[in-house]
Formats: C-alpha cells, sequence, structure tokens
C-alpha cells in the first residue's frame, strides 16, 4: 500500500490545521504516516501470521453489474481451485456483509452457511487433494461500508463525471465480492462488468471484449489478468472517464481522470514513459504486465493503489499550469509504478513484511529523481525521507512485527521511508552494480509469488558471500537507529584530529548498541582525507593523523547510514561548510547548526545561501533557518529575499515573514497576495494573515474567501485564517460562503469550513446558527464532508447536538462514523472549556512592538550624538580605553 495513500487521509483528518500540509508534499512522494490519525494504536491480540493455504486458487472470474443509483452491484464469482496435500470437506470464503443467493460446485454441497464474515461451503464428500474443483456464489451487496465506492451527482460530485471505484488492500475486497482475501495466495483473475452505454469500465489486465446485450442494453466490458497476482489487487473503475494515451515499447499506457479534469492530465502524467524506461534498466527485469494505466477518481480514500496493471490515483494529484512550481506528481506516480515489480510482481506473504513492497517503492522513486533531476534531488529526497525516521520519538517497534493489532498499523514510517533506508545502505555497502544483481536476482526468483524478508537475505549473502545477520538484526528485526553524539578536538603538536563518538539512543529488548563502520572526512582547502570509524561501543575516542589542521571535519559524508548525528563544531568549520558545492548534505546540516545563533555574521551567510545557493532545497533550508533565529536582522535578510525563482522557496520566505509579528506584516503580504500568481503561495500568505486582527486585514481575507482559484486553494487560506483569528464577525459571511458556494469546494475544503465555523462558534453564546447548520451535514453523502461535520459539532461545543450524535451510536464498532461521532460526544460531556481569546493580546502586542521600535531608533541616534562628539582631551586613558568597549556593548544590544 503505498505511501500517498496515507498522505491523502491525514490531509483530510488535519485540514481544520492553519497550512496543515502542503499539497506538494502530498503529491510528490514524501511519506506520511497514517497511523498519526490514531490517538493510540490498537492493542495487539498476540502474534499474527498469514492463514494456512488449504487450497490452491487456480483462477477467479467476477461477473459483476453496478447500480449507480443505489450504490449496489450484483453479480457472481467463480473459483477454480485445487485442494492441497489433503481433501477439502469445507471451503471458507471472506465475505463482509454480502448477501447470498446461490452457491453452486463441482461437488455435491451438503450446505452453506453466510456467518457476515465468512461464506461456509460443505461438501457432501471431501474434494480429493490436487482434483480439479470450482464454486459460483451468485451475490449482492447493497452501500458496501469499504471496497466498493461510487461517485453520483446525487452525492454532489460534477454531472457527467459519475463513476464508481474500488479498494482492496488490505481486506477491503471481501466487503464487495466473496474471496479468499490475503496476499500469500495468487491466481488469474478475469472481471466482467456490466454498464450504460456511454461508459467505461477499467479492470486488470488486457481488454478481451466489450459487447452490448440487446436484452439489457449494457456493454459488457471483459478483462483478462492472465498471470497471478494477489486479491488485493483486483480492481475496477466504471464510469464516464475521458483518457490520454502513449505507449513504451509494446507496453500500451493511458491516463484516465473524469471528463471535467481531463485538461490537467498532462502536467501529471507526461513522465511516465520515461520513468518506465529507467525501472527496467534500473531493476533489470522487463515489466511484467500487459498494460500499464493510471485511473484518477473523485475523493479516492488514499493518494494511490497500485493495482496490477491499473493504479488509482487521488484527485488531488492533478493540478494547472500555475501550480506547477509547488506541485509534482513524481513521486507518487513512480512509486506506484515501482509497485507493479515489489508488491505485485513480487509479493509480501504477509503484513509483518510489508516494507518488502513499500520501501522498495520508496527507495526507487528517490533513485528516478536522481535520474530524472541529479544527484542532488535523490539526497535531498532521501534526507526527507531520513528525517521522517529520526524525527520519531520512542520507537521501540522493529520493521518486521508480528503484534500489531490491526495491519494498517504496519504501513507507517518503518514500511516506507525506514524500509527505503535499508536498501540505500545495502546499496551503499554493497555498491550499485551487485545490489543491482541482488535485486534482480530476488525478482527473478520470486516472480509471481511471496516473498519474505529472509528471501531477500538470502540472495543478498548468496551473491555478495558476506553475511548481513548483523545488519539485518540491528536495524530490521531489531527497532530505532543509532543516535550518536560526536565531538572534535585538533592536537597541532601531534597532527591528530580526535573524534569522540557516544551511541545516545535508550536501549532496551529491542533497542541495540549498534555496529558501522562510520566514514569521517576532513578537508583542508583541495586536500581531502577519509577514515573509518568502526563504531562498537557506547562511548569510543578515534584518533586520525592528518597533514594540517582541516577546514572541514565531516561525519558520513557520503550519506550511507541512517543515524541522527548530533556533531557541534566551530562557526569557521560551518561556515566552510555552508559554502561548500559539493556537499549538499553538508551545507544542509550547516544550516541546521547556524540556526540556533542570533549573531549578524551568521545571519549574513544564511542570507547569501538562501539567494545564491545552487540547489532550491538549501535555500529553502536557509529561509526556515533565518526564520528560527527571529531577529531583527533575520527580517530583514528575508524581506530583502522576496523574489525567489523558485516557487518553493518564495513560498517558504513567505511563511518565514508570517512568522515575525510586526506591524509592517500585513503590507508586506497583502503585497504577496496581489502579486503572486501561484495559488499555493497566495494561500500560505492569507494564512499568515490570522495573526494581524486588524480591520485592512479583515477586509482582505474575507475577499479572499470570496475568490475563485484551482479547488479554492485560495478560498481555503482564507478559511484558515478566519479560524487563526476567531473573530464572530466572520461567522455570517463564512456561513453563507459555504452554503452559496459548497459545489465549488472539495470535500476537505468543505470540511475545512465546517471546523472554521465550529471554532469560531465556539466561544459565543448563541451557537444554534452554526449547529444547525453542521447538523444538516452529519449524513451528508460525501463520506469526507459527513465526518467533518460530525468532529465539528464536537468542536462546537454545544450539548444540543449530543442526540443527533448519539444515532451512530449503533453503527460497527469498526465505522469511522460511530468512532468521531463518540470522540465528538465525549467531548461535548466534558464540557471543555474554550480558548483564551487572544486577538486582544495581539493588538496590545502590535502597540508595544511600535513603542519599542521608536525607542531603539531614539537610543540609536543618541549613540550617532555622541559618536560624533570631540573626545574629551582631559579624559583618563582609561576612561578612553573603555569607550569602545561601550559603543560595541551598544550594538550587540541592537541584535
Amino acid at each position: 500500500m503505498p505511501v500517498h495513500r496515507y498522505s491523502a487521509i491525514l490531509l483530510s483528518a488535519v485540514v481544520a490545521l492553519p497550512g496543515a500540509l502542503d499539497a506538494e508534499y502530498l503529491t510528490s512522494g514524501h511519506y506520511c504516516d497514517k497511523t498519526a490519525l490514531y490517538a493510540e494504536a490498537a492493542a495487539g491480540s498476540g502474534r499474527n501470521y498469514a492463514p494456512s493455504r488449504e487450497i490452491d486458487i487456480v483462477h477467479q472470474l467476477l461477473d459483476v453489474t453496478p447500480d449507480f443509483d443505489r450504490h449496489a452491484v450484483s453479480g457472481t464469482i467463480r473459483i477454480d481451485f485445487k485442494p492441497i496435500a489433503k481433501p477439502l470437506a469445507e471451503l471458507k470464503l471472506d465475505a463482509v456483509d454480502l448477501a447470498i443467493a446461490t452457491v453452486e460446485a463441482s461437488a455435491a454441497i451438503l450446505g452453506w452457511q453466510n456467518t457476515g464474515e465468512q461464506l461456509i461451503v460443505a461438501f457432501t464428500d471431501p474434494i480429493p487433494a490436487d482434483a480439479d474443483a470450482w464454486v459460483r456464489v451468485t451475490y449482492s451487496a447493497e452501500e458496501p461500508a469499504k471496497g466498493l465506492y461510487f461517485r453520483t451527482p446525487a452525492m454532489g460530485y460534477k454531472e457527467g463525471d459519475m463513476h464508481l471505484w474500488t479498494q482492496g488492500e488490505m481486506h477491503e475486497a471481501r466487503h464487495w465480492f466473496p474471496s479468499y482475501d490475503y496476499p500469500n495466495e495468487k491466481f488469474t483473475t478475469e472481471m466482467i462488468c456490466r454498464v450504460a452505454e456511454g461508459m467505461t469500465a477499467l479492470s486488470n489486465g488486457r481488454l478481451v471484449s466489450s459487447d452490448k446485450d440487446p436484452n439489457s442494453g449494457l456493454v459488457a466490458w471483459r478483462w483478462l489478468q492472465d498471470k497471478p497476482h494477489v486479491n488485493y489487487l483486483v480492481t475496477l473503475c466504471a464510469g464516464h472517464f475521458e483518457k490520454l494515451e502513449d505507449r513504451y515499447q509494446s507496453i500500451p499506457m493511458a491516463f484516465y481522470t473524469p471528463p471535467s479534469q481531463i485538461e490537467f492530465a498532462k502536467n501529471s502524467f507526461a513522465g511516465t514513459k520515461e520513468m518506465m524506461a529507467f525501472f527496467e534498466q534500473e531493476i533489470g527485469v522487463k515489466y511484467p504486465w500487459a498494460r500499464y494505466d493510471q485511473v484518477v477518481v473523485d475523493d479516492f480514500n488514499w493518494g494511490g493503489m497500485e493495482n496490477t496493471a491499473q493504479t488509482t490515483l487521488t484527485d488531488n494529484t492533478l493540478f494547472p499550469d500555475e501550480l506547477a512550481g509547488t506541485r509534482s506528481s513524481i513521486g507518487l506516480v513512480a512509486h506506484e509504478l515501482v509497485h507493479q515489480w515489489f508488491g505485485n510482481l513480487v509479493t509480501a506473504k504477509d503484513w509483518s513484511h510489508i516494507w518488502l513492497n513499500e520501501g522498495f517503492a520508496t527507495y526507487y522513486e528517490s533513485l528516478y529523481r536522481e535520474h530524472a533531476h541529479g544527484r542532488d534531488e535523490f539526497l535531498w529526497d532521501i534526507l526527507g525521507n531520513a528525517r521522517s525516521v529520526l524525527g520519531q520519538q520512542n520507537d521501540v517497534v522493529p520493521i518486521v512485527y508480528r503484534e500489531y493489532g490491526d495491519p494498517v498499523e504496519q504501513f507507517g514510517f518503518r514500511a516506507y521511508p525506514k524500509g527505503s533506508w535499508i536498501l540505500h545502505m545495502l546499496r551503499s555497502q554493497l555498491g550499485p552494480e551487485l545490489y543491482r544483481k541482488c535485486v534482480t536476482a530476488y525478482l527473478q526468483r520470486h516472480a509471481y509469488g511471496n516473498a519474505t524478508t529472509a528471501d531477500l537475505v538470502e540472495v543478498i549473502e548468496e551473491l555478495s558471500g558476506r553475511d548481513w545477520d548483523q545488519f539485518f538484526d540491528q536495524y530490521v528485526y531489531h527497532a530505532h537507529h543509532p543516535e550518536l553524539k560526536l565531538a572534535y578536538s585538533w592536537n597541532e603538536q601531534t597532527k591528530l584530529a580526535k573524534v569522540s563518538i557516544e551511541q545516545t539512543q535508550k536501549l532496551g529488548p529491542t533497542v541495540l548498541l549498534f555496529e558501522l563502520p562510520l566514514k569521517l572526512r576532513f578537508k583542508s582547502g583541495t586536500n581531502v582525507v577519509d577514515g573509518i570509524a568502526r563504531v562498537k561501543a557506547q562511548s569510543e575516542d578515534f584518533y586520525f593523523s592528518l597533514p594540517a589542521k582541516p577546514q572541514q571535519v565531516r561525519a558520513d559524508p557520503d550519506f550511507e547510514w541512517l543515524a541522527k548525528v548530533e556533531f557541534p563544531l566551530p562557526a569557521e568549520m560551518l561556515h566552510a561548510q555552508l559554502i561548500d558545492q559539493s556537499d549538499l548534505i553538508g551545507r544542509v546540516f550547516a544550516i541546521e547548526q547556524l540556526a540556533k545563533k542570533k549573531d549578524r555574521t551568521t545571519v549574513e551567510k544564511l542570507q547569501s545561501s538562501l539567494n545564491q545557493d545552487p540547489f532550491w532545497g538549501v535555500r529553502l533550508e536557509a529561509a526556515k533557518a533565518l526564520r528560527q533565529i527571529h531577529s531583527d536582522d533575520a527580517r530583514a535578510a528575508l524581506l530583502a529575499s522576496t523574489e525567489q525563482p523558485d516557487a518553493r522557496v518564495r513560498r517558504e520566505v513567505a511563511r518565514a515573514l508570517a512568522s515575525f509579528f510586526h506591524a509592517d506584516t500585513p503590507a508586506t503580504l497583502a503585497g504577496l497576495v496581489a502579486k503572486e500568481i501561484n495559488p499555493d503561495i497566495r494561500a500560505e500568505s492569507i494564512r499568515a494573515l490570522a495573526a494581524y486582527p486588524l480591520s485592512q486585514v479583515q477586509d482582505t481575507i474575507l475577499e479572499q474567501l470570496q475568490s475563485d482559484s484551482y479547488r479554492q486553494i485560495v478560498a481555503n487560506g482564507a478559511i484558515d485564517a478566519i479560524r487563526g483569528q476567531r473573530n464572530p464577525a466572520y461567522i455570517e459571511p463564512l456561513l453563507a460562503t459555504l452554503a452559496e458556494r459548497e459545489k465549488d469546494f472539495t470535500s476537505g475544503g468543505v470540511g475545512n469550513g465546517l471546523n472554521a465555523l465550529a471554532v469560531i462558534a465556539s466561544e459565543e453564546e448563541d451557537k444554534s446558527a452554526v449547529r444547525e447548520f453542521v447538523l444538516a451535514r452529519i449524513n451528508h453523502p460525501k463520506r469526507a464532508v459527513q465526518l467533518a461535520a460530525i468532529r465539528a459539532l464536537g468542536t462546537l461545543g454545544d450539548p444540543l447536538a449530543i442526540a443527533a450524535l448519539e444515532t451512530f451510536a449503533n453503527a460497527d464498532t469498526d465505522s469511522p462514523q460511530r468512532k468521531a461521532a463518540e470522540t465528538s460526544i465525549k467531548q461535548l460531556r466534558e464540557g471543555r472549556p474554550a480558548p483564551v481569546e487572544v486577538n486582544t493580546l495581539r493588538s496590545e502586542l502590535l502597540e508595544l512592538q511600535k513603542a519599542n521600535r521608536e525607542m531603539k531608533e531614539a537610543i540609536e541616534d543618541l549613540r550617532k550624538q555622541l559618536e560624533a562628539r570631540p573626545a574629551n582631551p582631559d579624559a583618563s586613558p582609561a576612561a578612553k580605553a573603555e569607550e569602545p568597549k561601550r559603543r560595541g556593548w551598544f550594538g550587540r544590544s541592537r541584535n
């Protein structure tokens, strides 16, 4: 399951937060942990293993007719199979809340039972081992809770865009057709879908036929997936779509979107052919399926799903030309394409080894960035992945882990960025060629089958001749990562550099001391000396003989190890590191340390990096550092650096400036809003206005609330600002906007508005207008809007909403609506106090800032007058000697 799905759901969960997540981050392939949605991980109920395979499924034929009005599906499924090893007396299929009409089989049936979770078929006589057999089930599913999702005009979606889509991973398929629903069994599949003429039905494999039935008038689209894959990869997208077509060698490629969105497809999918060529070469295995299509659907629950030969993608990945500077689909498209090899061709046997799917997909999207855009882009990408891992606190769960409560818990940072770093460390130690040879052999050996971590290790050890038990024991079968605290000193007499290394991670049953060969690089002019510190103990000293005192000292200069490194260095070394154009990671690490300083020299050097560094990511980090320094000089440096050619850096400068609470900031931000064409940057500037409860700011926010932009990005920024200001004057215009323009907003945008209304009205005595408005949406046909409305009632703090929320108490215990309602009811019954009003405090702070600035100006004027006076000829030498010190003190006081 790709990370990007979790990026998308996390966005829906945090739309209430100002500037919650960058759209670029959500669509570019960066990891975002879905498990963060849970206040507490589900407690494990023991160790989890794949179920035993009692049958070998040979083929599965699904023949379905969807009903778009009733949100239902009916049809038949035939499963051809052979019992394994022993006679089969009873066949069990996963089937959740399905209506079973008939069950037929090649053998006499004694009886069958529908438990609501399983369909159990008992045979009169056991079917002999290895005998050919089949079972056919006629069934229907009415508004399934999972697996099959409709998008119709009656639900609020656009006319002409009506469609449905399915989702299989992890265990959703069982909600819309009976099946063996676990990834340790593979088989060929066939899909027949009967839809109205003018619609398109898309599924796995190749299209066999699309014939119209003269009796029903429906068109039967028949797709055949003639190479085996797992059940969660079975897909169906049906409805109204338009497409772009392409071809890579003999592989046809198509890009489908709802008709109203086809104009944006080229921005997201143009590079797919080049990606496929690169992955074939890098992986060493030809693309294994008959075709490759990508289908964009409305309100997909995740970012993307790598169904065999046909990936489903969120509509969030589409963007117009004016957003090209801040958005990209490269990461998402690459990630899902890589899964066609890692996850589809070779599939993790069970959820404990899911990193074999997700780690490879995450790492190879980074490798593609290097191929397409250069080494620095690769380093920047894996740096982001490393930060996702190293920022985790109290990480005591290994990558391979069986004690999860729900499989979704496995799809977090350990599977994605940490999994990718396992592969990066292997590639760094093996070298690219041997690593590639190992990966190719791994895929060839397990093609169209399953694999575990041990299978990968076996191939690597066989081809490298090295033992990798310790590496996998430390990083994969145990938890966490090295936390290294380094200290450097130089002995001029002996010409020895001393580096002390201490491992500071908290040790425990699942966290070990690490052993690793850590490279240290010493630079002095053009002279470079590399040494290896073989880290083993909790605290060690290492000595290196050098020809001269180094100007730079770098730990892990090639960025080969996943480790949290704390290595404080003198300012002059950081300054040298900051301008080393050969070392992107070194420049970023230098900025991280310099951000903790506030002197004018540091600010000047960071400003230089912000405007002159050749890589956009370093410039972005420099803007963040100036924001962190938060001095007058830092603000001046940012103000002088707003004209950035890269939109991502320009946006970061706007964010940084917004963090300075200053009387001049509203005018600066309003200027950015007026001249900026990129909606993401305009929205960011508007969000920042939330800190200024001024009448002119309120006018700007309301004006932008009525603006029109792609997916209402700018208006959403205004909603974030409205929430931040908590001014009841916004309630009426926001209510009117949502009532009149709801269809203009995405589901997430509507949810954002509902949350903002609830936050503002929570501090009012009369909450009735907002309560009634939100209550009218707790049964909204769009699930994302419905959930947002349920949560908003909890935020609103009106106990009169409890009765309506209690109507969800009888829903399934796993129902997201029930969980959201229970949380809101708890909030209301606890009577959480309203947040402290901050607008008055902000206004007073503005006045204090103004007075403080005037006082500084008066002091500066006095200093200049004192400096201009002639020296006192009668002053003593001691008094004269103290004068510069006093002037220096004045200078420091202004910083």
